[in-house]
């Protein structure tokens, strides 16, 4: 890397996707560049969160259209850093020394309904425990680490890591995509 961190621009996240009633919260680490070019989560064409979503809760449409569907299934979606000196996508690359972490306090007064903290991958585990983890009562909610949508993780298949994925559906009281009612004559 030819740019020292000093010289670098943080990268800062966004506000939460979230409905007061939301009762699942999905943690990411930190948008990456393409996310941050867009304005949108998970805008990197090979992330697997939207296909995911899309399976799990029919979010389909412009990005707005698939906000509202995650937030009408009661999902909320934010990033454990509000900002940080990363340069490029990867979340190995994050400057620890120059990380600055949400508001989750605040937060969790504004959505008390959320049951579950889910991870979308290691990293966004790592950073809430070393970062949230004791400082507010909520960080001992369920929490549920999933694997990276990241098209960096390809190790795992997405057919695999939709049926991770599956277990957020129990904390949002919907149908999911994937089960058909059947009629009887």
């Amino acid at each position: 890397m030819s740019d020292s961190a000093e010289n670098l621009a943080p990268s800062k996240g966004f506000a939460p996707v979230a409905r007061a009633d939301a009762r699942v919260l999905i943690l990411g680490s930190l948008p990456g560049e393409r996310s941050l070019e867009a304005g949108e989560y998970y805008a990197h064409p090979r992330n697997a969160f939207w296909p995911i979503m899309r399976e799990l809760i029919g979010a389909t449409g412009s990005y707005r259209q698939r906000c509202t569907t995650l937030t009408e299934h009661r999902f909320a979606v934010w990033d454990v850093l509000e900002s940080s000196i990363r340069p490029g996508s990867m979340d190995a690359d994050i400057r620890m020394e120059y990380a600055r972490v949400n508001d989750f306090r605040g937060f969790f007064r504004a959505y008390p309904g959320i049951e579950l903290i889910c991870f979308n991958g290691l990293t966004a585990a790592a950073l809430f425990r070393k970062f949230v983890a004791g400082q507010s009562p909520q960080a001992k909610l369920r929490q549920e680490s999933l694997p990276s949508t990241s098209p960096a993780y390809a190790s795992m298949r997405f057919s695999e890591k939709l049926d991770r994925w599956r277990v957020v559906m129990q904390y949002v009281g919907a149908k999911p995509t994937w089960i058909r009612e059947v009629s009887t004559p």
